[in-house]
């Protein structure tokens, strides 16, 4: 074998290294298209049901209405309404989402009739007595995390991606999580969440989902199960309305003041 043949011999074996994917470009890869396969909805409403429940087993309920309108090249805004019980009928949540940059929240409380900001170091608190901190309702943006693709699993039957996040962003409550994404619809089936001890904290599991618009998936119920208090929450989802025709000004602090 000549000289010229033994390089171009090193140079093809070499090129499947060069070309081979690491595990965190295989993470983000599964990211971006998970962005890509949720994005152009527009905006969407859906009701609501919160189940939460103490460490003994008992249940309490909060019924709200949510409404979300995409923003290109940024977060969502998202709008959340409580309606029962009557304690808290008329407690609004408004939420801009962002990647890097700190989420935008405010609260509306009826009782005092003012809107409170929601201070970006105190994101990992509970959100209105449930298992789910106000972070867990921001909107997923794929600059929050850095990725990291760990292995191929089957859970409860579906064909999976696990993937370890790590979030990027300031004031997380996480270490990191580990989530199942399925790799037929591009949605989780399961987060799990690790506080900042790297300790388990709660695991989220996604059931029951429907496809909306023939492109768009919704998981109908999300379950968080908190394994350091015995606490759990159940959200229900139900009601789906897609392109509504929200402006910008439906998701501002003075529609807080309005809402129904």
């Amino acid at each position: 074998m000549n000289k010229s043949a033994f390089l171009a011999l090193l140079l093809a074996l070499a090129m499947p290294a060069l070309h081979a994917e690491t595990p965190e470009e295989k993470g983000l890869a599964i990211a971006q298209e998970t962005d890509k396969r949720d994005s152009g909805f527009g905006d969407s409403s859906n009701d609501a049901l919160f189940t939460l429940r103490n460490a003994q087993g008992e249940e309490s309920t909060r019924e709200f209405a949510t409404k979300t309108l995409e923003v290109p090249g940024d977060g969502d805004k998202d709008l959340g309404i409580f309606h029962k019980p009557a304690d808290v009928n008329g407690t609004a949540v408004l939420t801009f989402s962002h990647g890097l940059k700190p989420d935008d929240q405010w609260l509306f409380l009826p009782e005092l009739k003012r809107v409170k900001r929601i201070s970006s170091v105190n994101k990992s608190g509970p959100f209105v007595g449930s298992e789910f901190a106000f972070e867990d309702i921001a909107s997923w943006e794929i600059d929050k995390y850095k990725y990291k693709y760990l292995r191929d699993e089957v859970l409860d039957g579906n064909d999976c991606f696990v993937v370890e996040n790590t979030p990027a962003y300031e004031y997380s409550g996480y270490a990191k999580q580990i989530e199942w994404v399925d790799k037929t619809i591009y949605q989780p089936r399961k987060i799990e969440f690790y506080d900042r001890k790297d300790t388990l904290l709660k695991t989220l599991t996604f059931s029951d989902y429907h496809q909306y618009l023939d492109r768009y998936w919704r998981a109908s119920k999300l379950d968080m199960v908190n394994h350091q208090t015995g606490k759990s929450t159940t959200l229900a989802r139900s009601n789906y309305r897609f392109r509504n025709g929200y402006k910008d000004n439906d998701f501002s602090e003075s529609a807080l003041k309005n809402v129904q």
